[in-house]
């Protein structure tokens, strides 16, 4: 119930001074602040986010709420200008908002195929099982899992390494309840300490790479994120360096068969490396899109299931000639990259499309401006951005990233790599604030709670505090001009 209340506190103490905050109309643009429509779109986001947030009581997909209250809000902006006699102005605005959402879900979208290319050819599944038969004890499996999660979230998003490596926790040791929350904890904070020094690790620091190519001097180019690493460190390295200390710090017993890859699965894992890298070529060196090499990425697996496919009977004499692996390997059935394409998690992708629509309409309105006003003129860059980082541990780091996006404050690009952290690591606080989080709930359950991780908060809180400071201090000359 906290997961409701606090954002909807939070909204109804600010929307006063949002509506009484001094407003202007420049050219066609309409300050829609204290008009109905405006009030309005405040109270149907409100409650699509409510919805959104109770998903883990009513069951409800998070994609469908927002879908529903993007498609309202633009409805009454739409109605507010025709009948103001301005009947393509908000046309435009929408038009930039889908534009920008395209490129992000296209990039996801890719990610998210070769993730369960890597998935099907069982390569998960073979570190897992090599990672159970090694006989490590509860502590060093601790610190190998979060380890794990904070190098593997960087290439793979935090959602999907933070389950991997729960199912590793789970394995080993399932009978020891408290080991499974201290790990689960660890996974989940290293996971999303992981994804933000990366632009390929979290939805938010996606975004802001992104972005560059809307804007003259770009926000943050793909090296200069990598200043992050060390301050993303500390974020997890503290919190795990304390909870380490109440680990059982005994062995638990080795078992499990053996899992193998499949056929090309190193092959997938290469070429995924190379969509990467042909991403990064393309937006640095091409002054593209970084989502066009990315489709040039699918490309390369595209080719290659077609490779897979035409040499199935490969896969059907290896399992042939291997009866007791014939489990392992799985059926031998061909390569169907589509296949890949139709599993990616289209609730997450239409998610984002209804917070992109919906943050945007806010943003059209004006509502946005207002809040920039407050929080980076009257409060600081700095209290601001390490605001936003509260902010994501109790509502998802997407939409308030796409506001501060859409708000774009004039900031140094310390600071901008300062909200880059905090929007990344903010979610750890709560065991609700991440994806990670909240898929690790249902995949632990029992073992991995809310008040489990609430627990240890005030751990993770300074690693939080601590990943800050270290930031400030080691980029110290980001912060300047």
């Amino acid at each position: 119930m906290k997961k409701i209340l606090y954002p909807l506190t939070g909204l109804a103490l600010l929307l006063p001074t949002v509506l009484h905050a001094a407003a202007g109309t420049h050219d066609n643009h309409l300050d829609l602040t204290t008009h109905w429509a405006g009030i309005a779109a405040i109270v149907v986001f409100v409650l699509a986010y409510a919805l959104v947030m109770a998903e883990e009581f009513t069951h409800l997909r998070k994609s469908k709420p927002v879908i529903l209250a993007a498609g309202i809000i633009w409805a009454m902006i739409g109605w507010v200008y025709v009948n103001h006699g301005l009947n393509h102005e908000a046309e435009a605005a929408v038009r930039h908002n889908l534009l920008e959402y395209a490129e992000l879900m296209l990039f996801l979208l890719v990610a998210m195929t070769y993730i369960n290319a890597m998935d099907e050819r069982q390569v998960f599944e073979a570190l897992r099982s090599w990672l159970v038969s090694r006989g490590f004890t509860y502590r060093k499996l601790f610190w190998i899992t979060g380890a794990l999660a904070f190098f593997i979230s960087p290439v793979a998003d935090n959602l999907t390494t933070a389950l991997l490596m729960c199912a590793v926790v789970l394995a080993v040791g399932g009978d020891q309840p408290k080991f499974v929350l201290l790990a689960s904890i660890n996974i989940v904070v290293g996971a999303n300490a992981g994804g933000a020094f990366s632009p390929f690790g979290d939805i938010t620091t996606l975004m802001v790479w992104q972005k560059n190519i809307h804007t003259p001097q770009g926000i943050v180019d793909f090296w200069t994120f990598f200043q992050l690493f060390l301050p993303a460190l500390v974020n997890w390295a503290l919190p795990a360096a304390i909870m380490t200390l109440a680990v059982p710090d005994a062995r638990p017993s080795a078992g499990g068969e053996a899992i193998a890859m499949k056929r090309g699965a190193r092959r997938v894992v290469a070429l995924f490396l190379l969509t990467i890298a042909t991403a990064v070529a393309f937006h640095n060196f091409l002054g593209l899109p970084p989502v066009v090499g990315m489709l040039t990425g699918l490309g390369y697996l595209q080719v290659f299931g077609f490779y897979l496919k035409k040499t199935a009977h490969l896969d059907r004499s290896r399992t042939a000639l291997d009866n007791n692996n014939a489990g392992q390997l799985g059926d031998p059935v061909a390569f169907d990259v589509f296949e890949k394409v139709a599993r990616a998690e289209w609730d997450t992708l239409l998610f984002f499309y209804g917070v992109v629509l919906c943050v945007g309409g806010l943003g059209f309105i004006g509502y946005l401006t207002m809040a920039s006003e407050v929080m980076y003129v009257d409060w600081g860059a700095t209290n601001a951005n390490v605001t936003i980082g509260l902010l994501s541990a109790i509502v998802d780091n997407i939409p308030v990233m796409f506001a501060v996006l859409t708000m774009m404050p004039d900031m140094s690009m310390g600071q901008w790599l300062l909200v880059t952290l905090t929007a990344g690591v903010g979610g750890s606080l709560l065991s609700i604030g991440s994806a990670a989080g909240v898929a690790l709930m249902g995949q632990a359950r029992g073992h991995y709670t809310f008040f489990g991780h609430l627990k240890w908060t005030p751990v993770i809180a300074l690693g939080y505090i601590a990943s800050i400071v270290t930031h400030l201090w080691l980029n110290a000359a980001l912060f300047t001009g």
